[in-house]
């Protein structure tokens, strides 16, 4: 049994993470407010409108910081007689907030630009300013590595979201800065406007991918190929030793994982031989799928009726 006692602890441990990952989104949230701080006098001292582009996507990573401090408190909250299945959806509302946001930033840039196509205004101030929004760029792009690896750790939609975003950021950034840079080198005004439309549209993109990521979790979209095949691999293992299986169905909700399938087994087995097997089937899986929930149901391979309730809705049977 010792097996399934720390098949149980690792479940144990895995509802315990989003808990812990509250510290990233604080990181978050005050890499945010000094980004807004640094880029903000960038845009005061110089005046262009790609660097105000580049601060008004800092206010956007604030509201997605904070809304992902809030999504992963209550995706923490345990299971209760109204949530099952405890509560880690909660972050694909973080996420989907945080690209309705981006692309509301996208417009008020796209605007901003326009609105400076008609009215050109020279640059000032442009070798500080410039510094200044290096050095919020390089704060972004050290907490959106440390944001990356701990959502790739521990399977945290929120914390890659808002990782994406940063380096978007820090992408866009990079784009602002060379824009401006070859304004003041060449005079020719029109490239600060022409920049911040680009990083207007590559901000819906990032907005447009987040929202899709986001509508495909809500939708219980299945788990990815390579995630599949690795289950897959061990059902062969035990396929070998004359099990069945069907039914397989899986779906992430957050930073939970959950698995259920149909066990097929000889029909002349104890109740006890067959939860045994079962047993064994749901610690392998787990193995292979740290974290992941799996529930399985046992048939007689035999009959045939078996093989009647293989989709989603149990097949009537005359």
């Amino acid at each position: 049994m010792s097996e399934q006692e720390g098949a149980r602890t690792q479940t144990a441990s895995a509802n315990a993470l989003p808990v812990r990952l509250e510290r990233y989104a604080w990181l978050s949230i005050a890499a945010a407010i000094s980004t807004i701080l640094l880029k903000g006098t960038a845009w005061w001292m110089t005046g262009s409108v790609g660097l105000l582009s580049d601060a008004i996507e800092s206010f956007v990573n604030l509201a997605g910081a904070l809304m992902a401090l809030w999504m992963l408190i209550l995706a923490a909250t345990p299971a209760d007689d109204k949530h099952a299945f405890g509560h880690s959806k909660a972050e694909y509302f973080s996420s989907a907030f945080e690209g309705f946001l981006i692309l509301l930033a996208a417009v008020s840039i796209a605007y901003t630009a326009i609105s400076r196509f008609a009215s050109p205004q020279p640059l000032e101030a442009v070798g500080v300013g410039l510094l200044v929004s290096v050095a919020a760029s390089v704060i972004n792009f050290f907490t959106a590595r440390v944001l990356m690896g701990a959502g790739s750790r521990h399977n945290s939609i929120t914390l890659e979201a808002d990782a994406h975003h940063l380096m978007t950021d820090v992408w866009t950034s990079v784009g602002v800065i060379v824009g401006v840079g070859l304004v003041w080198l060449t005079g020719w005004l029109w490239l600060d406007p022409a920049i911040a439309l680009l990083v207007a549209a590559n901000i819906i993109w990032t907005g447009w991918q987040l929202m899709s990521r986001s509508a495909s979790g809500l939708m219980d979209a299945a788990l990815p190929v390579e995630s599949v095949e690795k289950i897959e691999a061990v059902l062969a293992e035990y396929r070998a030793q004359g099990l069945g299986f069907h039914a397989l169905r899986t779906r992430q909700a957050g930073s939970r994982t959950f698995i259920t399938l149909h066990i097929l087994v000889p029909g002349q087995w104890s109740v006890q031989v067959g939860h045994d097997w079962s047993e064994q089937v749901e610690a392998r899986i787990r193995s292979a799928m740290p974290g992941a929930h799996v529930t399985t149901h046992l048939e007689p391979l035999e009959d045939p009726v078996s093989m009647h309730d293989q989709g989603l809705d149990r097949a009537s049977i005359l």
